[in-house]
């Protein structure tokens, strides 16, 4: 049992998924195991990873099969956030045979793609040196409609989730700043001071490309300032000039590599979008 916390699975989101994968895949029947498989077989197989990984997803694996038969029996033999090796067993479905091929591929699917999120978000959350403060977050780059669960699948892995939309922080970014910068100087305390005024309750995040910009934004207190493709040497000149004001987060162009360099610079957090946009599924078999 992983003791990681994961967020909220958006029930409602997934489920609208489910359909769309089946309307995709099925249509009007899954022509092979209707022709093949003798209707009311049943049967039992087996979910087997066939590399090392870190295992999430396995309750959307189930939604799968239970929206096809709600009398499908799905054991989990693993939690979501464990580290698996190839040939660990990671789930058991017993039920209808011919619907468990027809849900096979969509299970998969899913699985496959989540438990590459959660494998690559712990690689790069395990490339930070030793006693590190520095925290991995994800990014808004995400397959459209999936963010919730490539959320989840990254918090499995062992990182930490930045914002989930436009709507739970502010984050003045590069062409932010440069129209508010069409109204004169001192554009960042200036969008700073309109964002609290309008959304008091929200953290406000500034995105600096140079050093004169981070010392705009720290004199601004904002909450957090990003640091967009920063040199090491620049990073660390921003961590003295911010001085404990702002929480720093480096983000542009992340590497394993880097993520080793940075962690020993004193920022808060790495932001990573290679955890949701670039990521390899996992291996996983559905074996009868």
């Amino acid at each position: 049992m992983t003791d990681k916390f994961l967020p909220k699975l958006d029930w409602r989101r997934i489920d609208i998924l489910i359909e769309l994968a089946f309307s995709e895949d099925v249509k009007k029947g899954d022509a092979t195991s209707l022709s093949v498989i003798p209707n009311g077989l049943k049967t039992k197989a087996e979910f087997v990873t066939r590399e090392n990984c870190v295992a999430a997803g396995l309750q959307v694996a189930e939604a799968v099969f239970k929206k096809l038969d709600s009398e499908t029996v799905f054991k989990f033999e693993v939690s979501d956030g464990d580290l698996l090796q190839a040939g660990d067993v990671m789930a058991v479905v017993e039920g209808n045979a011919q619907l468990i091929l027809t849900a096979e591929r969509t299970a998969l699917n899913f699985l496959q793609r989540l438990c590459g999120v959660a494998t690559t978000a712990h690689r790069y959350v395990t490339a930070l040196p030793p006693n590190s403060k520095t925290k991995i977050l994800d990014t808004r780059k995400t397959t459209p409609g999936w963010r919730n669960l490539e959320k989840y699948a990254v918090a499995a892995g062992g990182a930490l989730n930045h914002r989930s939309g436009l709507f739970d922080r502010i984050m003045i970014k590069d062409n932010h700043r440069e129209l508010a910068g069409l109204e004169g100087e001192k554009g960042i305390a200036r969008s700073v001071e309109r964002s609290r005024i309008m959304f008091p309750e929200l953290e406000v995040e500034v995105e600096a490309d140079s050093i004169e910009e981070v010392k705009e934004a720290a004199e601004a207190k904002a909450d957090y300032i990003l640091l967009d493709n920063m040199t090491n040497e620049q990073i660390a000149e921003a961590v003295q000039i911010n001085n404990g004001r702002s929480k720093l987060e480096a983000s542009g162009g992340i590497t394993l590599e880097k993520v080793t360099e940075i962690g020993n610079l004193n920022v808060d957090f790495i932001s990573v979008g290679a955890l949701t946009h670039s990521v390899k599924a996992v291996d996983i078999s559905l074996e009868i």
